[in-house]
Protein backbone atom coordinates (compact mmCIF):
# COMPACT_ATOMS: atom_id res chain seq x y z
CA UNK A 1 0.00 0.00 0.00
CA UNK A 2 2.78 2.45 1.03
CA UNK A 3 4.17 1.73 -3.05
CA UNK A 4 0.76 2.40 -4.14
CA UNK A 5 0.92 6.05 -2.30
CA UNK A 6 4.42 6.97 -3.24
CA UNK A 7 3.50 6.20 -6.84
CA UNK A 8 0.33 8.00 -6.67
CA UNK A 9 1.84 10.88 -5.92
CA UNK A 10 3.85 10.74 -8.01
CA UNK A 11 1.59 10.90 -10.50
CA UNK A 12 -0.10 13.88 -9.11
CA UNK A 13 3.36 15.68 -8.74
CA UNK A 14 3.69 14.79 -13.15
CA UNK A 15 0.57 16.11 -13.66
CA UNK A 16 1.31 19.27 -11.80
CA UNK A 17 4.44 19.65 -13.73
CA UNK A 18 2.69 19.38 -16.70
CA UNK A 19 -0.12 22.18 -16.18
CA UNK A 20 -2.77 19.55 -16.30
CA UNK A 21 -4.42 20.11 -13.14
CA UNK A 22 -5.26 23.47 -14.47
CA UNK A 23 -5.80 23.07 -17.95
CA UNK A 24 -7.85 19.81 -18.32
CA UNK A 25 -10.61 21.30 -15.44
CA UNK A 26 -10.27 24.24 -17.73
CA UNK A 27 -11.51 22.86 -20.56
CA UNK A 28 -14.26 20.50 -19.28
CA UNK A 29 -15.90 23.81 -17.80
CA UNK A 30 -15.43 24.97 -21.29
CA UNK A 31 -17.05 22.13 -22.61
CA UNK A 32 -19.88 22.56 -19.90
CA UNK A 33 -20.64 25.93 -20.12
CA UNK A 34 -20.99 25.32 -24.09
CA UNK A 35 -23.81 23.15 -24.34
CA UNK A 36 -26.30 24.98 -22.70
CA UNK A 37 -24.65 28.66 -23.58
CA UNK A 38 -25.02 27.67 -27.17
CA UNK A 39 -28.75 26.23 -26.93
CA UNK A 40 -30.41 29.31 -25.49
CA UNK A 41 -28.49 32.12 -27.44
CA UNK A 42 -27.76 30.81 -31.22
CA UNK A 43 -31.19 31.53 -32.30
CA UNK A 44 -31.07 35.07 -31.24
CA UNK A 45 -27.07 35.66 -32.15
CA UNK A 46 -28.12 34.32 -35.67
CA UNK A 47 -30.68 36.39 -35.87
CA UNK A 48 -28.97 39.61 -34.50
CA UNK A 49 -26.62 39.29 -37.42
CA UNK A 50 -28.63 38.73 -39.74
CA UNK A 51 -27.37 35.12 -40.63
CA UNK A 52 -30.53 33.41 -40.30
CA UNK A 53 -31.47 33.71 -43.69
CA UNK A 54 -32.63 30.74 -45.42
CA UNK A 55 -32.25 28.61 -42.25
CA UNK A 56 -35.21 27.03 -40.48
CA UNK A 57 -34.44 27.59 -36.22
CA UNK A 58 -36.58 25.74 -34.78
CA UNK A 59 -38.24 27.44 -31.76
CA UNK A 60 -38.36 25.14 -29.25
CA UNK A 61 -34.54 25.29 -29.22
CA UNK A 62 -34.51 27.80 -26.01
CA UNK A 63 -37.47 26.35 -25.00
CA UNK A 64 -35.44 22.23 -24.03
CA UNK A 65 -35.53 20.76 -20.61
CA UNK A 66 -33.21 21.23 -18.52
CA UNK A 67 -32.68 17.32 -18.72
CA UNK A 68 -32.24 17.52 -22.29
CA UNK A 69 -29.69 20.11 -22.58
CA UNK A 70 -26.88 18.83 -19.84
CA UNK A 71 -27.95 14.98 -22.10
CA UNK A 72 -26.75 16.82 -24.85
CA UNK A 73 -23.57 18.36 -22.77
CA UNK A 74 -23.11 14.59 -22.69
CA UNK A 75 -23.54 13.17 -25.88
CA UNK A 76 -22.29 16.41 -27.74
CA UNK A 77 -19.55 17.98 -26.05
CA UNK A 78 -18.16 15.27 -23.30
CA UNK A 79 -18.79 11.95 -25.64
CA UNK A 80 -16.52 13.86 -28.78
CA UNK A 81 -14.05 16.16 -27.67
CA UNK A 82 -13.97 15.70 -23.89
CA UNK A 83 -12.97 11.91 -25.01
CA UNK A 84 -10.46 13.06 -27.42
CA UNK A 85 -9.03 15.51 -24.67
CA UNK A 86 -8.80 12.65 -22.04
CA UNK A 87 -7.03 10.06 -24.71
CA UNK A 88 -4.14 13.23 -25.50
CA UNK A 89 -3.79 13.79 -21.87
CA UNK A 90 -3.05 10.37 -21.24
CA UNK A 91 -1.32 9.01 -24.26
CA UNK A 92 1.66 8.78 -22.09
CA UNK A 93 0.64 7.72 -19.32
CA UNK A 94 3.09 4.44 -19.83
CA UNK A 95 4.70 5.32 -22.83
CA UNK A 96 6.41 8.28 -21.53
CA UNK A 97 7.96 6.06 -18.49
CA UNK A 98 9.32 3.48 -21.15
CA UNK A 99 10.80 6.16 -23.25
CA UNK A 100 12.53 7.39 -20.34
CA UNK A 101 13.85 4.46 -18.77
CA UNK A 102 11.60 5.41 -15.61
CA UNK A 103 9.50 2.10 -15.94
CA UNK A 104 12.56 -0.28 -15.48
CA UNK A 105 14.18 1.96 -13.00
CA UNK A 106 10.95 1.92 -10.95
CA UNK A 107 10.59 -1.89 -11.25
CA UNK A 108 14.15 -2.45 -10.22
CA UNK A 109 12.70 -1.02 -6.80
CA UNK A 110 10.76 -3.31 -4.34
CA UNK A 111 7.80 -2.35 -6.57
CA UNK A 112 5.66 -4.51 -7.96
CA UNK A 113 3.34 -4.07 -11.33
CA UNK A 114 0.45 -4.40 -10.10
CA UNK A 115 0.95 -1.00 -7.34
CA UNK A 116 2.67 0.36 -10.48
CA UNK A 117 -0.35 -0.06 -12.81
CA UNK A 118 -2.58 0.69 -9.83
CA UNK A 119 -1.15 3.89 -9.12
CA UNK A 120 -1.31 4.84 -12.73
CA UNK A 121 -4.76 3.91 -13.27
CA UNK A 122 -6.45 5.40 -9.80
CA UNK A 123 -4.84 8.56 -9.76
CA UNK A 124 -4.94 9.21 -13.37
CA UNK A 125 -9.04 8.14 -13.19
CA UNK A 126 -9.93 10.08 -9.83
CA UNK A 127 -8.06 13.52 -11.82
CA UNK A 128 -10.41 12.59 -15.03
CA UNK A 129 -13.04 11.98 -13.18
CA UNK A 130 -12.80 15.45 -11.27
CA UNK A 131 -12.52 17.17 -14.18
CA UNK A 132 -15.32 15.68 -15.87
CA UNK A 133 -17.86 16.45 -12.78
CA UNK A 134 -16.41 20.15 -12.44
CA UNK A 135 -17.58 20.43 -15.97
CA UNK A 136 -20.45 18.77 -15.61
CA UNK A 137 -21.46 20.76 -12.30
CA UNK A 138 -20.76 24.29 -14.14
CA UNK A 139 -23.29 22.49 -17.17
CA UNK A 140 -25.73 21.85 -14.45
CA UNK A 141 -25.89 25.51 -13.25
CA UNK A 142 -25.62 26.81 -16.53
CA UNK A 143 -29.26 24.64 -17.64
CA UNK A 144 -30.74 25.71 -14.40
CA UNK A 145 -29.84 29.62 -14.92
CA UNK A 146 -31.06 29.09 -18.67
CA UNK A 147 -33.91 26.47 -19.08
CA UNK A 148 -35.49 24.25 -15.56
CA UNK A 149 -34.24 22.25 -12.99
CA UNK A 150 -33.24 18.74 -13.36
CA UNK A 151 -33.88 16.51 -10.29
CA UNK A 152 -30.97 15.75 -8.02
CA UNK A 153 -31.30 11.93 -7.97
CA UNK A 154 -31.48 12.02 -11.77
CA UNK A 155 -28.57 14.27 -11.90
CA UNK A 156 -26.55 12.16 -9.81
CA UNK A 157 -27.38 8.87 -10.89
CA UNK A 158 -26.47 9.59 -14.70
CA UNK A 159 -23.27 11.28 -13.39
CA UNK A 160 -22.44 7.53 -12.36
CA UNK A 161 -22.85 6.21 -14.87
CA UNK A 162 -21.29 8.34 -17.20
CA UNK A 163 -18.46 8.01 -14.99
CA UNK A 164 -17.79 4.45 -15.37
CA UNK A 165 -17.47 5.00 -19.57
CA UNK A 166 -14.63 7.43 -18.25
CA UNK A 167 -13.08 4.03 -16.17
CA UNK A 168 -13.15 2.34 -19.08
CA UNK A 169 -11.50 5.47 -21.21
CA UNK A 170 -8.83 5.69 -18.70
CA UNK A 171 -8.26 1.98 -18.25
CA UNK A 172 -8.25 1.17 -21.90
CA UNK A 173 -5.98 4.41 -23.21
CA UNK A 174 -3.45 3.06 -19.94
CA UNK A 175 -3.02 -0.44 -21.86
CA UNK A 176 -2.62 1.11 -25.28
CA UNK A 177 0.18 3.54 -23.90
CA UNK A 178 1.25 0.38 -22.58
CA UNK A 179 1.61 -1.84 -25.61
CA UNK A 180 2.71 0.66 -28.20
CA UNK A 181 6.06 2.97 -27.73
CA UNK A 182 4.31 6.27 -30.34
CA UNK A 183 2.24 8.93 -28.52
CA UNK A 184 0.54 9.56 -32.31
CA UNK A 185 -0.11 5.69 -32.63
CA UNK A 186 -1.60 5.45 -29.08
CA UNK A 187 -3.53 8.19 -29.74
CA UNK A 188 -4.97 7.28 -33.02
CA UNK A 189 -5.79 3.87 -31.66
CA UNK A 190 -7.76 4.63 -28.63
CA UNK A 191 -9.40 8.08 -30.66
CA UNK A 192 -10.75 5.39 -33.32
CA UNK A 193 -11.85 2.38 -30.77
CA UNK A 194 -13.08 4.60 -27.85
CA UNK A 195 -15.06 7.17 -30.64
CA UNK A 196 -16.11 4.05 -32.36
CA UNK A 197 -18.02 2.09 -29.48
CA UNK A 198 -19.51 5.47 -29.09
CA UNK A 199 -20.94 5.74 -32.52
CA UNK A 200 -21.86 2.09 -32.93
CA UNK A 201 -24.66 2.65 -29.75
CA UNK A 202 -28.04 2.44 -30.12
CA UNK A 203 -27.81 -0.04 -33.54
CA UNK A 204 -28.34 -3.16 -31.62
CA UNK A 205 -29.60 -4.25 -27.90
CA UNK A 206 -27.00 -7.06 -27.89
CA UNK A 207 -24.12 -4.72 -28.60
CA UNK A 208 -25.33 -2.36 -26.50
CA UNK A 209 -25.13 -4.78 -23.22
CA UNK A 210 -21.31 -5.06 -24.28
CA UNK A 211 -20.13 -2.13 -24.96
CA UNK A 212 -19.27 0.24 -21.80
CA UNK A 213 -19.89 3.34 -24.16
CA UNK A 214 -23.78 2.97 -23.76
CA UNK A 215 -23.24 3.81 -20.46
CA UNK A 216 -22.85 7.14 -21.66
CA UNK A 217 -26.37 6.14 -23.15
CA UNK A 218 -27.94 4.97 -20.35
CA UNK A 219 -26.91 8.52 -18.28
CA UNK A 220 -28.41 10.87 -21.08
CA UNK A 221 -31.74 8.52 -20.50
CA UNK A 222 -32.01 9.03 -16.58
CA UNK A 223 -31.33 12.83 -17.39
CA UNK A 224 -33.89 13.39 -20.64
CA UNK A 225 -36.75 10.53 -19.37
CA UNK A 226 -36.16 10.78 -15.65
CA UNK A 227 -36.28 6.67 -15.70
CA UNK A 228 -33.19 3.87 -15.67
CA UNK A 229 -33.11 1.43 -18.29
CA UNK A 230 -33.43 -2.14 -17.15
CA UNK A 231 -30.94 -3.57 -19.11
CA UNK A 232 -28.01 -0.86 -17.24
CA UNK A 233 -27.36 -3.88 -15.46
CA UNK A 234 -25.95 -5.74 -18.40
CA UNK A 235 -23.90 -2.52 -19.37
CA UNK A 236 -22.21 -1.95 -15.82
CA UNK A 237 -21.50 -5.51 -15.56
CA UNK A 238 -19.63 -5.74 -19.07
CA UNK A 239 -18.19 -2.13 -18.46
CA UNK A 240 -16.46 -2.85 -14.87
CA UNK A 241 -15.62 -6.38 -16.57
CA UNK A 242 -13.62 -4.90 -20.06
CA UNK A 243 -11.91 -2.08 -17.37
CA UNK A 244 -10.50 -4.91 -15.50
CA UNK A 245 -9.64 -7.06 -18.18
CA UNK A 246 -7.57 -3.59 -19.93
CA UNK A 247 -6.02 -3.69 -16.65
CA UNK A 248 -5.02 -7.50 -16.55
CA UNK A 249 -3.15 -6.87 -20.19
CA UNK A 250 -1.55 -4.29 -19.07
CA UNK A 251 -0.38 -6.24 -15.97
CA UNK A 252 0.43 -9.22 -18.35
CA UNK A 253 2.14 -6.81 -21.24
CA UNK A 254 4.39 -5.38 -18.72
CA UNK A 255 5.47 -8.51 -16.85
CA UNK A 256 6.42 -10.11 -20.08
CA UNK A 257 8.30 -7.71 -21.28
CA UNK A 258 10.69 -7.64 -17.82
CA UNK A 259 11.40 -3.95 -18.09
CA UNK A 260 12.96 -4.49 -14.96
CA UNK A 261 15.65 -6.66 -16.68
CA UNK A 262 16.49 -4.21 -19.82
Amino acid sequence: MNNFTVLAKKEFVQMVREFKVIWLPLVFIFLGLTQPVVSYYLPSILKALGGGQGITIDPSMAAQKGGEVLASTLGSQFDQLGVMIIIVSMMGVVQSDKANGMLAFILTRPVTVVSYISGKVISNYLFVACSVVLGYLVSYLYVILLFTRVDFVDLLVALLFYLMWILFIVSFTTMISTIFNSQGIIALISIVFLLGCRIVVGLSPIIDNVNPASMSKHAMEVLILGTVNTDVIWSVISTIVLSALTILVTNIWISKKKFNNE
